[in-house]
């Protein structure tokens, strides 16, 4: 796991740049230069721990930077017939490049972004993997050519700092984060999950991008005794390929279902003592699952290492946090993670496993059940009942999200957007002075591969995932997701939606979950990765929340100054609570990058 990062231009702030991304790879740094062109790479070693692994690495006239794992290349290595010098993961990908092209990716199980640059075609092939675990932003402009692990290192490496992005800010008031190809930074964009890019000057000027990867929901399965068989299978086949790695592999535990069976499964197939990391509160016990987490701990007799934090711990750690994640994020768990990754660290620990991906894939949520019935009222209604709503409608208090949903019923609109939808399309009409539009996409035809789909895509690729990413790799820490192998995501996709669903959430890992964890995880009511955020903030920075977010919009004159002080007045009774952190947190960003 590392931090990349190349130029097709040389610049004496390069070195500046490689060393913003030490902490995503303490173990080795190196930049090379060819020509004019520039490549940097930091090394945290897990794979092959030798001096030969070390990147840029060079065969062929074939450079390579990469960040991520290649779980299966043992297998690549013997089944492609590929004759590699190195040990490492890394090489597979130059052999696979030498013998397929830019047609290999397809072959791999992992997580990755990486840059192959061939020398005698002046060519640039890069990529990034199937669900968005590792990043990957790129500057294309006036010919210049920059492409890293982090925003931070092309700003460094800019003669200016671009404009905000506005479209970025709207869809992050909506969704908690941006998504797709935009950054916060107008001109720095994002490599989309599961795309390859091509650069190669002597053919384009342009960048040429491509989609290598999408799901397919053909429905295959339609035994739910073979679905229960086939998936216990991929699951322990998951589990083994993530435990490939030269150091140790930890587990984290957060109490839940997920973790908690990774961790049973990792325990079983390893036959060994596992050490296990967990994380509560010393205060607002409902948000706090230590004693849960302790329980399957014990059931599963690992090294267990819970972290109680209190308000000072996590007030220390709230603005360092926020500068971790680069880029304005609406999830207030991303503080206690960096507080935990921390401690993993400090433990000598360099990689561990994760429960992300099981509700999506699983359909975890609550939410899941109840827009199934909002998606059955609306099959139910005739032509005059929808006139007749239509009718009604815009008297209705659509301050709701009950009344939300039922307008979009009414104008055919997308029901269900994402999990970590925030403000609605309403909402931000009222937030805005003017909204920065974007396209949506079309729902699919069933309800529960679309909720399951768009989950994957935006709440999962790039909210969760990049949260993580950036945290546990601010501590020198990766974090491996057993539930998003592809074969898994692929197979459940495949299976009988009526069989997914059940009669309870995660109907199927719960009855696979029960041959290795206790009843009580199982059977208790889903919680997620809660802390009490809005307590602490409250305590802790009182009014001047408002006050930043006023003082920023009085500069940027963005939003409505009287929906602000509703929102906040609002968040004082507990309601619209992530409203405001996602205003907050994007105003203290905004006022750092551009009023400091």
């Amino acid at each position: 796991m590392c931090g990349i990062i190349g130029t097709n231009f040389l610049s004496p702030r390069f070195d500046k740049s490689l060393e913003l991304l030490h902490h995503r790879g303490p173990d080795f740094q190196n930049s090379i230069k060819i020509d004019d062109k520039q490549f940097g790479h930091t090394r945290l070693a897990i794979i092959d721990l030798d001096e030969e692994a070390n990147q840029p690495m060079i065969f062929d006239d074939i450079l390579l930077v990469f960040n991520g794992e290649i779980y299966n290349y043992k297998e690549l290595i013997h089944v492609e017939h590929l004759e590699c010098k190195t040990k490492s993961d890394s090489e597979v990908l130059i052999r696979l490049y030498q013998k397929y092209g830019f047609d290999f990716l397809n072959k791999l199980n992992g997580m990755f972004s990486f840059c192959i640059y061939d020398m005698k075609k002046d060519l640039y092939f890069c990529a990034r993997d199937r669900y968005g675990k590792k990043p990957f932003f790129y500057y294309f402009k006036d010919n210049k050519f920059i492409f890293s692990s982090s925003v931070k290192s092309i700003l460094n490496l800019l003669d200016y700092k671009p404009n905000l992005n506005k479209v970025a800010l709207s869809k992050y008031m909506q969704y908690f984060v941006s998504f797709g190809e935009d950054s916060f930074y107008q001109d720095i964009y994002k490599l989309e999950a599961s795309t390859l890019l091509i650069y190669e000057p002597n053919k384009s000027p342009e960048l040429q991008k491509k989609k290598y990867y999408k799901i397919n929901t053909y429905k295959a399965i339609k035994d739910e005794k073979q679905a229960l068989n086939d998936i216990e299978e991929l699951l322990f086949k998951s589990v083994e390929y993530r435990l490939n790695s030269d150091v140790e592999v930890a587990s984290l535990l957060s109490g839940g279902i997920d973790s908690s069976l990774i961790s049973a499964l990792y325990t079983k197939i390893s036959g060994k003592k596992i050490n296990t990391f967990s994380i509560g509160y010393d205060e607002y016990k409902n948000y706090c699952e230590l004693d849960f987490a302790q329980i399957t701990a014990k059931h599963i007799n690992s090294n267990h290492h819970p972290v109680e934090i209190n308000q000072k711990e996590y007030i220390n750690h709230f603005e360092q946090t926020l500068d971790m994640l680069e880029e304005p994020h609406g999830d207030s768990a991303a503080i206690p993670l960096n507080i935990l990754t921390k401690q993993i660290h400090k433990a000598g620990i360099k990689t561990v496993l994760s429960g992300e991906g099981s509700d999506e894939i699983f359909l975890g949520y609550d939410n899941y059940a109840k827009f199934l019935k909002y998606y059955e009222f609306e099959k139910s209604l005739s032509n005059e009942q929808n006139l007749f709503l239509n009718d009604i409608i815009g008297a209705l208090q659509n301050n709701t999200k009950e009344s939300e949903y039922l307008r979009r019923i009414v104008k055919k609109q997308n029901l269900y957007n994402s999990f970590g939808e925030i403000y609605t399309d309403i909402q931000r009409k009222r937030l805005f002075k003017k909204v920065p539009t974007f396209k949506s996409e079309t729902a699919k035809q069933d309800p529960v591969d679309w909720m399951s789909y768009i989950d994957l895509k935006i709440w999962l690729g790039e909210s969760l995932l990049s949260k993580v990413d950036r945290i546990s790799m601010g501590n020198s820490l990766e974090v491996r997701t057993p539930f998003l192998d592809f074969n898994l995501v692929n197979y459940m996709f495949s299976v009988e939606s009526s069989i997914k669903v059940g009669d309870t959430n995660k109907y199927l890992l719960k009855k696979i979950a029960s041959k290795y964890i206790p009843d009580t995880i199982i059977n208790r009511t889903k919680k997620g990765f809660n802390s009490p955020f809005n307590e602490w903030l409250n305590k802790e920075y009182k009014d001047k929340i408002l006050d930043v977010i006023v003082e920023v919009n009085n500069q940027t004159n963005l939003f409505n100054h009287e929906y602000i002080l509703h929102i906040y007045e609002l968040s004082k009774s507990n309601k619209f609570k992530q409203h405001l952190y996602s205003l907050f947190v994007f105003s203290l960003w905004y006022k750092k990058e551009f009023l400091s």
